[in-house]
């Protein structure tokens, strides 16, 4: 398991996995983290997680909000939003309620916004809208 400390202001980057570099385990933090490399497993975290160009992610992700620029093969869940900029590939499904999706991405999946992000939490049916009404007869 890694773990990156929060020291320094929001949007910085606290955690690097660079270019080469390769990891497979269960990645939690607070701040902001950027991986470049390979990283393979589970990732937790109420904060930001950047996925830079070049990087490759195999993963299921549970998040505060995420920014792709790389190739994403797993589900993600953001508590706030995901980004997807070009040349940004995924594969899987997204429950965020903000989703951005630039020209130029490849996404193979599903996406789910925020009835079914709640559903996911409560384990509950998402609200059904209510039913239009019956017309009443002419006499």
């Amino acid at each position: 398991m890694v773990t990156a400390a929060k020291h320094q202001a929001q949007g910085e980057i606290t955690t690097l996995l660079g270019r080469g570099a390769t990891f497979d385990g269960k990645l939690t933090f607070e701040g902001t983290v950027r991986i470049d490399g390979k990283f393979k497993g589970e990732v937790f975290s109420d904060d930001t997680l950047v996925i830079g160009e070049g990087a490759h992610v195999e993963a299921e992700i549970d998040i505060g909000e995420v920014i792709i620029q790389g190739t994403v093969v797993g589900n993600i869940k953001a508590k706030r939003s995901i980004e997807i900029h070009a040349p940004g590939r995924v594969k899987g499904d997204l429950h965020s309620p903000s989703l951005q999706i630039d020209k130029g991405v490849v996404f193979e999946g599903r996406s789910f916004m925020e009835a079914a992000t709640q559903q996911a939490r409560s384990g509950g049916p998402a609200p059904t809208p209510p039913a239009p009404p019956k017309p009443t007869p002419v006499k």
